[in-house]
């Protein structure tokens, strides 16, 4: 069985919509695109991370699969991050298209989760997928996500497309690896960690008012 691996930048308050540029992705009026730019420096290891795909299989939404298939075929051939992403295999989820022109890249078909599934129980090496905010969401949800690399950034947008929304799955991580680069991205690697394990810090009786704040939540007046 083959791993799935996620990697994305985010913002501190989770967005991950357009992080290279204005014109990637404005949809819903997202005026902040490229809000990554002034952070990026030699200290980040891409590669490390999954970013160029080197050495794994591409696993991409469409949106995502569709700024790329513009973008890095047309980058100089001697940019290794380039050389790496169109040499990878890939596998593209989209319920829209029809044809792929990006070389080496192939639609999943039917169900995507009955598919990745599928292409994870099958001989190579491991998928990874990079930005595809929406894929992300439908794999976690059905558990499909062996790791998790998320790199913050320290700025606050306020708006746009989030990592996990309202749907996402309870669930628990376990972080196994974190450094800071010198720009101030905090870069962790997660791994699923179980069910979320709730408690409380409170040991004593409940005082009087803490009932009456207690009613109060049940009868929607507080």
């Amino acid at each position: 069985m083959r791993r799935l691996i996620a990697s994305t930048f985010a913002s501190l308050d989770g967005i991950l919509q357009a992080p290279g540029g204005p014109q990637e992705d404005p949809t819903g009026g997202f005026a902040l695109g490229g809000w990554m730019f002034p952070y990026a420096d030699d200290s980040m290891d891409l590669s490390a991370a999954g970013f160029d795909g080197k050495d794994r299989e591409l696993l991409l939404g469409r949106r995502t699969y569709q700024i790329f298939e513009a973008h890095w075929p047309y980058q100089a051939h001697d940019d290794p991050i380039a050389q790496s992403l169109n040499a990878a295999k890939k596998h593209v989820a989209s319920r829209t298209l029809s044809t792929l022109h990006w070389n080496n890249s192939t639609l999943l078909q039917g169900d995507v989760v009955a598919a990745v599934t599928a292409l994870k129980s099958t001989p190579g090496p491991d998928l990874q997928m990079i930005g595809s905010g929406n894929l992300i969401q439908t794999l976690q949800a059905a558990a499909l996500i062996d790791e998790y690399n998320v790199w913050t950034f320290p700025v606050v947008l306020g708006r746009g497309k989030r990592l996990f929304d309202e749907g996402a799955t309870p669930s628990a991580l376990r972080l196994v690896q974190s450094r800071v680069s010198t720009s101030g991205v905090v870069m962790s690697t997660y791994v699923p960690g179980g069910d979320v394990q709730p408690g409380s810090f409170v040991t004593t009786e409940p005082s009087e008012r803490e009932l009456d704040r207690r009613k109060k939540m049940a009868n929607g007046t507080w």
